[in-house]
């Protein structure tokens, strides 16, 4: 066949996701979007904050609007670093400058430039399981292989005996994702000390740098104290973040680097970044959003509507008999699924027309994960669902 089999399984994989997506927009059809209890997907339900179009307009009405759409910079518009540099300090004492920032086309392409920009024949990444889907396939893409460590079961925090065993010579880098996507968990500023200090001995006894690629588009969503900032903990700290989240502008695809100066020979590593992002065909990221990513980092759109999902859907599953991890942070709960089969008890669940993802995808069979950026009032019609399946397996 004259295509890429790696790229042809990739588009034609059967995809647990896509059929309850597919499943969603069929029944909607049919019964009414509003009749359809969609938790599949983390797609943001609650709008921008009001200074994301209050700065398109001024961007558009302003007197650079005749160049507004033309191309940048391809690391990124050298006002628009500035001004992220300025904030990252202001709120974390970043210690950066406008140089050690390479502006993305969101999260996915952020990650990408650094596995594509770091990763040498032979080489390995560690996740820690359950992880984002398509970590798989961004490492595999490029031409390392993926080695999975479980998080400790129950909590879902790093398990630092099992990232010490997994660590070789062939260790490149480490992704974690904290706040969690799927467990909602925050990693604690105890296990992320920990965590730098085993990879700075590991450094010493392989004589090379390992990576530690902090992936943190949903840094902002916390209920309760900030998540720690990564690069505090470990010198050798890759930060990927997204706007996707924390602003809710996950289809205007805008994100950035982090190449912290603490980072070893940290203009190759930044450099080799960019080549990786000219090699993928980015160019730069989208002009205006640049613009306003600058005019509004560090805001959020209004999480009290994810706060109260959570509580509601907490409270509520682990009074009917469910097993939950209570998120700490993003728009995501952790389910234990009632019977082994995760994707079993999804299908139940579809024909009531309650859509969930199973955690298999994620590396983690026998969970359930359930994306609560949903209207309140999506969450109220659901929990009686919840409560008719947890009858149907005796709870």
């Amino acid at each position: 066949m004259p295509v890429n089999q790696q790229m042809y399984q990739l588009g034609a994989k059967r995809n647990i996701m896509r059929e309850i997506f597919e499943h969603g927009k069929r029944r909607a059809a049919i019964v009414g979007p509003e009749n359809v209890l969609d938790f599949s997907l983390g797609n943001p339900s609650v709008a921008p904050p009001e200074q994301v179009n209050q700065s398109i307009r001024a961007i558009l009405d302003g007197p650079e609007a005749a160049s507004i759409h033309a191309y940048t910079s391809a690391q990124g518009d050298g006002t628009v670093r500035e001004a992220l540099s300025a904030s990252l300090n202001r709120r974390f004492a970043a210690g950066c400058g406008p140089e050690h920032l390479y502006i993305t086309v969101g999260a996915a392409a952020a990650l990408c430039s650094c596995l594509y920009g770091l990763s040498c024949p032979g080489d390995e990444f560690i996740v820690v399981v359950p992880y984002f889907t398509e970590y798989r396939v961004f490492i595999e893409s490029a031409g390392a292989a993926v080695v999975e460590v479980p998080a400790k079961a129950e909590t879902f925090d790093l398990d630092l005996e099992a990232l010490e065993r997994a660590i070789t010579p062939h260790t490149k880098g480490i992704i974690i994702n904290s706040p969690n996507n799927p467990s909602g968990v925050v990693y604690p500023a105890e296990t992320l000390a920990a965590l730098g200090e085993l990879l700075r001995r590991k450094r010493t006894e392989l004589g090379q740098p390992i990576y530690l690629i902090s992936d943190e588009p949903y840094r902002e969503i916390v209920y309760g104290a900030p998540a720690p900032w990564v690069p505090n903990f470990y010198e050798n700290t890759l930060v990927c973040y997204s706007y996707s989240k924390s602003l809710s502008l996950p289809g205007e695809r805008i994100g950035y680097v982090l190449v912290p100066p603490a980072v070893e020979e940290w203009q190759t590593v930044y450099a080799a970044i960019g080549g990786a992002g000219r090699s993928l065909g980015y160019v730069n990221a989208p002009s205006l959003f640049q613009r306003v990513a600058a005019a509004c980092d560090g805001l959020t759109a209004d999480l009290s509507v994810y706060e109260r999902n959570r509580n509601l859907l907490y409270e509520g599953l682990t009074g009917m008999g469910y097993t939950c991890v209570k998120p700490e942070g993003t728009f995501y709960l952790m389910m234990k699924a009632p019977e082994p089969d995760a994707e079993a008890f999804c299908r139940r669940a579809m024909e009531r027309d309650l859509l969930l993802a199973p955690t298999d995808t994620f590396g983690l069979p026998g969970y359930v994960r359930i994306a609560f950026c949903v209207d309140t009032a999506t969450v109220e019609k659901a929990l009686p669902v919840f409560a008719a399946l947890a009858a149907e397996y005796g709870r």
